[in-house]
């Protein structure tokens, strides 16, 4: 199988599931009480806890397309401190500032 985005495999590979799990996605972007911003925000500390790097780099401009200000997508990782340690400002730190600035 010759490389390509993981993600377009899926869509190619099981497209069925895929169509499943793009509907569940859509229903939790539509949750009512939090908005767009906070979402994800969300979403970037918790694909911090997961070593999802590639996630990470997708949900910052999310976030800045959102509205959030660079300071609160910094702060956001900045609270990773407490739960994944150092990795917060080490690894996801730089990452996120790098995505944000673009």
């Amino acid at each position: 199988m010759k490389s390509e985005n993981p993600l377009q495999i899926f869509v190619d590979e099981s497209p069925e599931v895929q169509k499943a799990y793009a509907g569940f996605i859509q229903s939790l972007i539509e949750l009512k009480g939090l908005d767009a911003k906070t979402k994800q925000l969300i979403y970037i500390g918790m694909k911090m806890v997961t070593d999802d790097e590639r996630a990470v780099r997708m949900h910052v401009p999310m976030a800045k397309n959102a509205g959030a200000t660079r300071d609160e997508v910094k702060a956001t990782v900045l609270l990773g401190l407490s739960v994944i340690g150092l990795k917060a400002a080490s690894k996801f730190l730089p990452i996120v500032l790098e995505c944000y600035d673009r």
